[in-house]
């Protein structure tokens, strides 16, 4: 297929960043410490693996604690992998991957019940059985929580404890990965497979922090890349940072264009922000509280999802972010109401608590008050390419949770399906690890070896390159809005910026964004969480995947493969 294309800056192949001034081997690195990174660790060692575990802040610091939602597994003898699959392909418009979703449906039931093994206790009915909620796009109730909307903490609790009661799982906690480390070998540029990382570590090694971990295999579980955009559910670490590195490893990525919204994100008048770093978070309300009767109001208090889509407010979360969208268009407001009033006060408070802890921080009481909610962005449907074992393009180098792309969520993700994906595929990692671990090579002579080449973005890029994110290639794009953001990005790109933590973020963030601007720009159409205006209907034409790459002078490519 002729591909669209739009100019876009040249992208780093590797990070400027100083000569690892100390080096230390492994047998796995696991880079993240979510859901997904701290399985992967947890079933590579039952394999009997030396794991080192890669945190950028504090192990708890990453996007599943705060997963609000639950995780959808099927556990009714009334319901079925396929019932389930079937919810999954239906919010994938298309695009999902049928093998990857039977892996998932099928094998997460089992993968449930490993997580409840190691202590993640989860809501149950007064005679013990678990209590099975239902949530958007999902037909039968197969979602399972904790705490009523804690069940990312109550998961990561679980997790945490689990590997620290490991001696042989290593976790370095306050570090930032820099660029992946490659034996010699026949592919491109005379490289071969994976065999360690460069990463920052505050405080240890040199003194500027700069080393390098050595592994026989490198596993990729950084989570999202939210901070793209100026409006995120996303924390603060979700930089991007294991999309650019495999990118600058030469790996290929797929599915970028699709990032989901979230619709109804708690609109906070003076949103908090890292300093430094123009990132910040906007706390989730959870579209539990809408499956639990809470409805949409316009500022006329009229419900307007009625009539748009058979669930309604529980419709997929393109549907009710482009409702809600529709509505601020016509109406020029910057956001929409949740209605939970009717469910009372004592019940919101004993079933949402984060929720209603969140409303309250800002003024308002959701038993009593409407409930202030806008789209923002919350989830990355595409991310690193790997097929069923969680294998990247490049030899050793895995990937899993949302810096993956496993073609489970297709063009939109169904609620419930990502802790469930990072339980599923990451014990699948293990078992491939497991089953032919090369022994340690050398890293070849490169520039990440050397402390040689390489560029980086000035941090003070990074609010402007968000906002132009969300201007033009936020939930509404069109070749115009795409096209301009395309300037200014590459109007950023010239900049060059110190090899420190804000900077090497804000590159990582340039080569997320470009990415993703390049695949909006191509795919004309309008697909799941992909809406383009000058293209408002989907088309079978682009019933595929565009692949994309760096190339050897940092050009960014883009390809297509049918599906």
């Amino acid at each position: 297929m002729d591909l669209p294309t739009v100019g876009l800056p040249a992208l780093p192949r590797r990070l400027a960043a100083p000569a690892p001034g100390w080096v230390e081997t492994t047998d796995v690195i696991v880079v993240g410490s979510g859901v997904a990174g701290l399985t992967a660790a947890l079933h590579l060692r039952e394999a009997g693996l030396h794991v080192t575990v890669v945190t950028k802040v504090d192990i708890d610091e990453g996007s599943t604690r705060w997963a609000q939602g639950g995780i959808a597994a099927v556990l009714d003898p009334t319901d079925t992998p396929q019932m389930h699959a079937t919810d999954t392909e239906i919010a994938g418009v298309g695009l999902c991957d049928p093998a990857a979703v039977r892996v998932l449906v099928e094998e997460g039931p089992a993968r449930l019940r490993e997580l409840m093994r190691l202590g993640a206790e989860f809501d149950r009915n007064a005679d013990g059985s678990l209590m099975l909620t239902r949530e958007g796009g999902h037909r039968a109730d197969r979602i399972v929580h904790a705490g009523g909307d804690a069940t990312g903490a109550e998961v990561q609790r679980a997790l945490h404890e689990a590997v620290r009661r490991d001696p042989w799982i290593r976790l370095v906690e306050h570090a930032l990965v820099l660029d992946l480390l490659r034996a010699r070998g026949d592919g491109p540029g005379g490289l071969g497979a994976a065999c360690g990382i460069t990463l920052h570590v505050l405080g240890e090694g040199s003194e500027d922090g700069v080393g390098a971990l050595l592994a026989r295999a490198v596993v990729l579980a950084t989570g999202g890349m939210g901070q793209i955009f100026a409006a995120t559910t996303n924390p603060a670490v979700s930089t991007g940072d294991g999309v650019a590195l495999a990118m600058r490893a030469g790996a290929a990525v797929t599915d970028i264009e699709f990032v989901q919204f979230h619709p109804t994100a708690l609109i906070v008048p003076q949103r908090s922000r890292v300093p430094g770093t123009g990132h910040a978070q906007q706390p989730l309300v959870s579209e539990a509280l809408r499956g639990e009767g809470a409805h949409l109001v316009d500022g006329d208090g009229k419900r307007f999802m009625l009539g748009q889509h058979e669930l309604a407010e529980l419709a997929p979360r393109d549907v009710v972010a482009k409702g809600i969208h529709r509505v601020l268009l016509a109406n020029g407001d910057d956001h929409v109401h949740l209605d939970a009033r009717h469910l009372g006060g004592d019940f919101l408070a004993r079933r949402f608590p984060t929720i209603v802890a969140s409303c309250l921080a800002i003024g308002v009481d959701p038993g009593t008050d409407l409930i202030p909610v806008a789209p923002a962005a919350h989830y990355a449907s595409g991310g690193v390419r790997t097929d069923l074992r969680g294998r990247t393009s490049i030899p050793g180098l895995y990937a899993c949770g949302e810096v993956a792309c496993t073609g489970v969520h297709g063009a939109n993700r169904l609620a419930s399906n990502s802790l469930l994906e990072g339980l599923v595929f990451s014990r699948r990692i293990a078992d491939d690890v497991a089953s032919g671990l090369p022994e340690q090579a050398h890293p070849a002579d490169t520039g990440a070896w050397r402390g040689e080449g390489g560029w980086v973005l000035p941090a003070g890029a990074t609010p402007v390159l968000q906002r132009a994110m969300t201007r033009g290639a936020g939930v509404l794009r069109s070749a115009a809005t795409l096209t301009g953001t395309a300037v200014e990005l590459v109007e950023l790109g010239v900049a060059r910026g110190t090899p420190r933590t804000a900077d090497w973020e804000a590159t990582n963030l340039l080569t997320v964004a470009a990415t993703l601007v390049a695949a909006a720009y191509a795919r004309r159409e309008t697909r799941g969480c992909h809406w383009r205006e000058d293209f408002p209907v989907d088309d079978e034409r682009w019933h595929g995947h565009l692949i994309g790459a760096v190339g050897g002078q940092g050009e960014l490519t883009t390809g297509w493969e049918e599906r």
